[in-house]
C-alpha cells in the first residue's frame, strides 16, 4: 500500500531524457499556510529568504504530500548529482469557452487524432486540463497513466501513413483552436528581464545578505568609510553581473525574435488555404511552402515534395542540404522507425532556412508541423542557453565552506567577546554591539567581490585572444581540464579537402590510378558519370554551393551545372550538368539529375537518379564510405584486394570515397520520385575508389605536443573513417611513433551468436615497434602502462563504442583510460564518449567546428566552438579564429584564473583573521582599533589587493601537472593555518612585550614624543583602564603596537600569495598590484615611523621609542621569512608532497587513476588478437577471471 502511494506521489518527468525530473504531488493546507504567514512576519522576513534560498521547505511547510493526481503544487527535483529542487502551481485549462467538434461532448474525442495525449487529459464533464510549466514547455496530466505528458509535439507512434491520412488535408478550424490553447503559442519567447528583478535575485544571494548584515552592524558603529567603500565595490560587482545578465538576454531575445512573426500559408480543413503569422501554428498544421526563402518558425515533416534547405543553425556549416518527402507507405511501424536513422531526411528544422522548392506532379510543397515553440530544435537550443547544465567545481562550493568555517571562528570570538566585557559589567548594548563586531570581522565581506573581480579579468583576457565566453564560471573550471576531445575535419585538418586521385575498378580489378590535378582531364566514362551527378550541388546566386567533398569532386571533372533559377516560380528545375571547355571529350550532350537519396551520417551513403539527355536509360549512381558501398555491390564486380587497396590509402591519412554505378531498368516515362531506396540500391556495379587529401592544419601538431608536454590527453572524436583517423592521430601526433595501435571491434548479437568484441594491432605495427615479430604473433605478450602514458591506444568506430556501452559496460572504462580515436562517431555518440569521460573523474574540453558537435560541446566542462554559426551559441567558449591554438590559451588562462582565485580567498581569509587576533587582543584590555586605523587595512590594503592580485597573466608555457582542483586541500589549508599560527605568535608576543617596557603604562594619553625621542612622558601614570571615550578604547601602547603588525603583515601575506611560476606570470610583470604593495608598505612604515603630531592625532597612536619600533620591523621581517620559507620552499614545493605522497602511500581517488592502477598489475590487459563474447543470462559481458582478479586489487 504504501508503495502504491509513494508511487502515485512520485514519477519521473522527461524519463530518460538529459532534462530528466522526479516530480512529487502536494497539496497547500490552510493552517499551514497561516502559521507560515505568521513567521514570515515575526520572523521580519528572514523565514520567507530562507524559504527562497531552499524552494524544497517552502513547499513541505505550506503543504502535504499527496497523489499527483490531487495535487495542487508539484515539487521538481533533478536526477543528477546536484538534486536541485524547484516547485510549481498545478493550473487548469478551460476548454468550454471555445467552440467543439461534433461529437466530443457525447464521449467523441476532441481532436481527430485519436493517440493524441489531448483526447486523455480532458476532465468531464467540466471541460478542464490540469498542466504545469517547467523550462518554459507545457505538461498536461494525462488521466489514462496517471503521469504529466509534454504537449506542443506530434506523437511518435504515428506511422507515415496515418501522418498523411490525418494531417494531409490539413486541420478543422475547432481542433486548431483547441490545440492553440492547449499547446500555447508557437513562439520562442525571451523576454528582457528587468533590470530590478536581476538586481533582485543577485543581492538575495546569502553572500550578499550576509554582507548587508555585517555593513549595518559597521554603520551603526560609526564605521562609515570602509562600509561605503564595500557598499560601492558590491554595486559595481552586481552591476557588472546584471550587466552581463541583461546583454546575454537581450542578444538571445533578438536572435529568436525574428521567426515569431513569419508570414506562412495554411490549409484549414474545409476552409481551403489562409496566410497567418507563424505563431498561430499548431502540431498538426499544413502549410505550404511557396518557393520563396522561408527561415522556418517551427519543426515540420516534409509530405509533399522536396526542397534545399541551409541547416547552418543546426550544424555550425552552412551547406545546403536536400530534404525530401515522407513515403506514404502503409507500414505499421511508426514514421521514425520505419525511416531509421535517417528519418530527418525528412524534417525541416525551425531556425533553418528554406533556400528553393521543388514540387512534385502538379501539386505545391507541403508540410505538417510536428512541433512548436520550445518544443521545435531552436527552441531545444535556447533552452539549453536559458538553463544551463550547473557547473560542478568545488571552488564555489569551498569558498562557503571557508565562509562558514570563519562564520564558526567568529562565534567563539563573539562568546570570547561577551564573557569580557561581561565580566567587566559593560552594558548590554555595548557587549552585544563588541561581539557582533569580532563575529563580523572574521568574515570577510569582499570575497564574492573579489571573486568576480577575477572573472572579471580572465573573460577581458581571452576577449583580446578573440576567446569569448558565455559562461564566466567555466574559466576557473578550464584550468583542472586533463583531456581534450577533437572533432578532426576543420578543427585538426583543413576544412577543405583537395581531390587527390580516381582509381577505377574495371573486370573486378582496379586500374591506373588518374591523379589530380593532371593535364589530362578524366576521361569519360561510368567514373566520370559518377563524378559528374552524384551529389547535391546546387546553383545559388550564380554560384555552386554545396558539400565541401561534392565541390571538388565536381570541379575535378571540369563540368558545369545550369542555373535552375529558370524554374518558374522559383522552383527548383531538375538538375542538369554539361561538359565544360576543359573536360574530356564526351558522347553525351549533358545529365540531368532527376532524384536524390540525400546523404546522412547514419547510412553513410548517397544515390541519384540520372539520364543522359536526349535517351530513354536511367542510371542510378552512388558514392559513400567505401565499406558502405561495397556491401551494396554485387560481389564479382569488387576487387578481391578491395580491402587492402583501401587500407593503402587510409593508413596515409586519405580520405576515401567508393563510387557505384547501376542501370536502372524502368519505363520510358517513369515516376523516378516513387522508387524505393532500399530496391533502387541492389546489385550495383563497383565503379572505384575516389581518394581526397585532408591535411593537418599547421598548427595541430605543435599544440598536441605541448598539450602532450603538459600532461594532458587529447582524444579524437570524428565522423571519418577508422583507418583514416588512426593515421591522422599518427601524424598529428597523439599516437606517438613506437606506440602501438589496438582497434576494438564489437558487433551485435546475431541469431543464437552473443555479441562479440574482437581486439586486433592495427596494420603497420610493424613499422613502428622495436621487437614487431613478438607483438603481432605472440598474444600473450603484455604491453606495459607506464604512470600516464601509455604504449597501446585503443581506436573503435561508433558502431563498436554503441555495442560496447550495451552488451560490454563493465569494459568500458578500461577501454577508454587508453582510447584515443574514435571514428564515425554521431552526434549523440560523441555527448555520451564526452560523459563517460566525465564518469572516470576526467575534466573534459571538447574542440570542434560546431558541425554535429552541439551536444558535446555543451555536455563537456569546457566546450569550445571554432565555428560563429548560430549553433555554437550554447557552446561556454568560441574561438573567432577557427585554430585549436585556442585549447592551450584557455587550459593557461583557465590555471591563472583558478590560482589567483584561490589566492584571493586564502588572502581574505588571512586579512580577516590576522584583523580578528588583533581586535581580540585588545578586547581583553577593553580597546578596539580607531576608525582611521580600520580604513587603512580595509580600504588601502585589503580591498585595492582584492582588486589587483588578478591581475597577473598567465605563463607563457604549461606546466606538466595542474593547480590543486580544491581549496580544501592540505597545501591550502596549512597555508593558512601556519599563517595564521605565525599571526598569533607574533601579535601575541607584541601584546605581551609591551607590557614589559619600561615606560609601558596602561593609560596613557600622550600623543607626542619628547625632543629628541629618547623618553616618553606620560600625564596620566597608571589607571584601570575602565574609563570611557575615545582615549580609553582607542589610545594604548596595545593599540600602538599591535596596528602596525596587522597592517603590515597583511601587506607579506599578500606578497607571498601572489607567487608567479609555475602557473601565472611573476608578480612584478603585473605592474599595478607590485606598485601598489611597494606603496602600501611605504605609506604603513611612514605612519608608523614618522614623529608628527599630526599623524600621531589622525591615527590615534601613542608616541613610542625607536628601539621599540625597530623590534616591531624586526618581528614583522621574522615573520616575512619564516612565512616565505614554508609557502615558497615547503608548501608549493611540488617534489617534497610527492615524497610524502608516496611515503604514506596516498594514492588518488580519481576513477580513471583507480583503472590505471588495476590495468598496471593486470597480465592480460591488453588483450590482442583475441575475441570476448556477452554473456547471454545477463546484460553485462562475460568477463574473463583475469579481469575479475584486476578489480579486487
Amino acid at each position: 500500500m504504501e508503495e502504491k502511494l509513494w508511487k502515485d506521489h512520485c514519477v519521473l518527468l522527461n524519463k530518460d531524457e538529459e532534462n530528466e525530473l522526479e516530480i512529487f504531488g502536494y497539496k497547500t493546507q490552510s493552517c499551514r499556510k497561516a502559521l507560515c504567514i505568521a513567521g514570515y512576519i515575526f520572523s521580519c522576513g528572514a523565514l520567507l529568504l530562507l524559504f527562497y534560498w531552499k524552494p524544497e521547505w517552502d513547499v513541505w511547510a505550506n503543504c502535504i504530500r499527496c497523489s499527483l493526481e490531487e495535487a495542487d503544487v508539484v515539487l521538481l527535483r533533478t536526477t543528477d548529482e546536484f538534486q536541485r529542487y524547484t516547485w510549481k502551481k498545478v493550473t487548469w485549462i478551460d476548454l468550454s469557452t471555445l467552440v467543439l467538434p461534433v461529437g466530443s461532448n457525447s464521449g467523441g474525442p476532441f481532436v481527430a487524432d485519436k493517440d493524441s495525449v489531448l483526447n486523455r487529459a480532458v476532465m468531464k464533464p467540466q471541460l478542464k486540463m490540469r498542466c504545469i510549466q517547467v523550462q518554459k514547455i507545457r505538461y498536461i496530466w494525462d488521466f489514462s497513466v496517471k503521469e504529466f505528458k509534454k504537449v506542443g509535439s506530434l506523437e511518435d507512434s504515428n506511422t507515415c501513413h496515418s501522418i498523411h491520412h490525418k494531417f494531409g488535408a490539413g486541420l478543422t478550424r475547432e481542433e486548431q483552436a483547441i490545440r492553440r490553447l492547449v499547446c500555447g503559442p508557437n513562439a520562442i519567447k525571451v523576454e528582457i528581464c528587468p533590470i530590478w528583478k536581476l538586481l533582485f535575485k543577485e543581492i538575495l544571494n546569502p553572500f550578499y545578505v550576509f554582507q548587508a548584515f555585517t555593513l549595518t552592524l559597521w554603520l551603526s558603529q560609526g564605521y562609515i568609510e570602509y562600509s561605503v567603500a564595500i557598499i560601492i565595490l558590491s554595486i559595481i560587482s552586481v552591476g557588472l553581473t546584471v550587466y552581463n545578465l541583461t546583454q546575454q538576454s537581450t542578444k538571445l531575445h533578438e536572435l529568436v525574435e525574428e521567426h515569431n512573426k513569419v508570414q506562412v500559408t495554411v490549409c484549414t480543413n474545409s476552409e481551403g488555404w489562409k496566410e497567418l503569422e507563424s505563431c498561430c501554428l499548431v502540431p498538426g498544421d499544413m502549410f505550404l511552402l511557396d518557393g520563396k526563402k522561408l527561415a522556418l518558425p517551427c519543426d515540420a515533416v516534409l509530405i509533399d515534395g522536396s526542397c534545399i534547405v541551409n541547416e547552418g543553425m543546426l550544424t555550425g556549416e552552412s551547406i545546403p542540404v536536400t530534404k525530401t518527402a515522407l513515403p506514404f507507405t502503409e507500414s505499421p511501424m511508426p514514421w521514425k522507425t520505419h525511416s531509421m536513422e535517417d528519418y530527418r531526411r525528412h524534417i525541416l528544422f525551425c531556425g533553418t532556412e528554406v533556400i528553393q522548392t521543388k514540387p512534385t506532379g502538379g501539386g505545391p510543397v507541403r508540410a505538417v508541423v510536428l512541433q512548436t515553440g520550445f518544443n521545435t530544435a531552436k527552441g531545444e537550443l535556447v533552452r539549453s542557453i536559458l538553463y544551463p547544465k550547473p557547473v560542478n567545481f568545488r571552488l564555489y562550493r569551498d569558498a562557503f565552506k571557508f565562509i562558514i568555517g570563519l562564520s564558526v571562528i567568529g562565534m567563539f570570538g563573539f562568546i570570547y567577546t561577551v564573557c569580557v566585557f561581561v565580566s567587566h559589567n559593560k552594558p548590554v548594548a555595548e557587549v552585544v554591539a563588541m561581539a557582533l563586531l569580532l563575529l563580523t570581522v572574521a568574515v570577510p565581506p569582499a570575497i564574492p567581490a573579489a571573486l568576480t573581480a577575477g572573472t572579471v579579468y580572465a573573460q577581458r583576457r581571452l576577449k583580446k585572444k578573440k576567446i569569448f565566453c558565455i559562461s564566466p564560471q567555466r574559466i576557473n573550471i578550464c584550468g583542472q581540464i586533463n583531456l581534450v576531445c577533437f572533432d578532426k575535419t576543420g578543427t585538426l585538418t583543413e576544412d577543405g579537402l583537395d581531390l587527390w586521385g580516381i582509381i577505377p575498378a574495371e573486370g573486378s580489378r582496379f586500374q591506373k590510378i588518374h591523379k589530380f590535378p593532371s593535364n589530362t582531364p578524366l576521361p569519360w566514362g561510368p567514373v566520370c558519370g559518377a563524378m559528374v551527378s552524384c551529389h547535391s550541388l546546387v546553383v545559388l546566386d550564380k554560384k555552386i554551393q554545396g558539400d565541401p567533398l561534392d565541390l571538388k569532386m565536381f570541379e575535378g571533372t571540369h563540368w558545369e551545372v545550369e542555373d535552375s533559377s529558370t524554374a518558374q516560380d522559383g522552383a527548383l528545375g531538375i538538375c542538369i550538368v554539361k561538359p565544360g571547355p576543359k573536360a574530356s571529350r564526351a558522347p553525351v550532350e549533358g545529365i540531368a539529375i532527376l532524384h536524390q537519396f540525400p546523404f546522412s551520417s547514419g547510412l553513410q551513403r548517397m544515390s541519384v537518379v540520372s539520364r543522359k539527355i536526349g535517351e530513354e536509360q536511367y542510371d542510378l549512381y552512388m558514392k559513400g564510405a567505401p565499406e558502405t558501398v561495397s556491401s551494396f555491390c554485387r560481389q564479382d564486380t569488387v576487387p578481391a584486394n578491395f580491402l587492402k587497396e583501401l587500407n593503402t590509402y587510409t593508413s596515409q591519412g586519405f580520405r576515401v570515397i567508393a563510387l557505384a554505378h547501376k542501370v536502372l531498368n524502368l519505363g520510358k516515362d517513369a515516376d523516378v520520385r516513387s522508387l524505393e531506396r532500399e530496391e533502387a540500391e541492389s546489385g550495383l556495379v563497383f565503379l572505384g575508389l575516389l581518394v581526397m587529401e585532408n591535411r593537418l592544419k599547421q598548427e595541430t601538431k605543435s599544440v598536441l605536443q605541448e598539450l602532450a608536454a603538459a600532461h594532458i590527453r587529447s582524444v579524437m572524436v570524428t565522423g571519418d573513417n577508422l583507418q583514416t583517423a588512426v593515421t591522422v592521430a599518427r601524424n598529428a601526433g597523439m599516437v606517438h611513433t613506437g606506440s602501438k595501435v589496438i582497434l576494438v571491434e564489437a558487433n551485435e548479437p546475431e541469431g543464437s551468436a552473443p555479441a562479440s568484441i574482437a581486439w586486433r594491432l592495427a596494420e603497420g605495427c610493424k613499422a613502428n615497434t622495436a621487437a614487431p615479430h613478438n607483438i603481432c604473433a605472440d598474444t600473450e605478450e603484455r604491453i606495459t602502462l607506464e604512470g600516464e602514458t601509455c604504449n597501446y591506444h585503443f581506436a573503435m568506430n561508433g558502431k563498436s563504442y554503441q555495442v560496447i556501452t550495451k552488451h560490454f559496460y563493465s569494459l568500458l572504462p578500461k577501454i577508454l583510460v587508453n582510447a584515443t580515436v574514435f571514428a564515425r562517431m554521431s552526434p549523440g555518440q560523441k555527448s555520451s564518449l564526452i560523459e563517460e569521460f566525465q564518469k572516470l573523474d576526467y575534466y573534459v574540453g571538447m574542440c570542434g567546428d560546431g558541425t554535429n558537435d552541439c551536444g558535446a560541446l555543451k555536455a563537456a566542462h569546457a566546450g569550445i566552438s571554432l565555428s560563429e554559426q548560430e549553433a555554437s551559441v550554447s557552446s561556454p567558449f568560441t574561438s573567432r579564429t577557427p585554430s585549436v591554438r585556442c585549447v592551450p590559451e584557455l587550459i593557461r588562462e583557465g590555471r591563472a584564473a583558478l590560482v589567483s582565485s584561490f589566492a584571493v580567498v586564502k588572502y581574505l581569509t588571512l586579512y580577516g583573521l590576522i584583523q580578528f587576533v588583533g581586535t581580540a587582543l585588545l578586547f581583553w584590555k577593553l580597546q578596539i582599533f580607531g576608525n582611521h586605523q580600520y580604513l587603512i587595512q580595509d580600504v588601502f590594503i585589503t580591498l585595492l589587493v582584492c582588486l589587483t592580485m588578478s591581475l597577473t597573466e598567465a605563463y607563457p608555457k604549461l606546466a606538466p601537472y595542474r593547480p590543486p582542483s580544491q581549496l580544501i586541500s592540505p597545501p591550502l589549508l596549512l597555508s593558512i593555518i601556519l599563517n595564521v599560527c605565525f599571526t598569533i605568535i607574533m601579535q601575541t608576543c607584541g601584546f605581551l612585550l609591551v607590557k614589559q617596557q619600561p615606560w609601558y603604562t596602561a593609560l596613557a594619553s600622550q600623543r607626542h614624543c619628547s625632543p629628541g625621542n629618547q623618553t616618553v612622558s606620560s600625564s596620566s601614570p597608571g589607571g584601570n583602564g575602565t574609563s570611557s571615550g575615545a582615549q580609553s578604547t582607542v589610545l594604548s601602547y596595545e593599540n600602538t603596537t599591535l596596528w602596525p603588525l596587522c597592517s603590515i603583515n597583511c601587506i607579506i601575506v599578500a606578497f607571498i600569495f601572489s607567487k608567479g611560476k609555475p602557473f601565472r606570470k611573476p608578480i612584478y610583470t603585473n605592474y599595478v598590484f607590485s606598485v601598489l604593495l611597494t606603496l602600501q608598505l611605504a605609506t604603513c612604515l611612514f605612519l608608523f615611523l614618522a614623529d608628527m603630531d599630526a599623524v600621531y592625532s589622525a591615527m590615534q597612536f601613542l608616541c613610542t621609542p625607536v628601539v621599540w619600533r625597530v623590534y616591531i620591523l624586526l618581528m614583522l621581517l621574522v615573520t616575512f621569512c619564516v612565512s616565505f620559507f614554508t609557502e615558497d620552499v615547503i608548501l608549493q614545493n611540488k617534489h617534497l608532497w610527492l615524497l610524502l605522497k608516496a611515503w604514506f602511500g596516498y594514492q588518488s581517488n580519481s576513477q580513471y587513476r583507480k583503472w590505471q592502477r588495476m590495468l598496471q598489475k593486470d597480465p592480460s590487459w591488453p588483450p590482442v588478437n583475441t575475441k570476448d563474447f556477452a554473456a547471454k543470462s545477463m546484460e553485462a559481458a562475460y568477463i574473463n577471471p583475469t579481469y575479475e582478479n584486476s578489480d579486487k586489487d
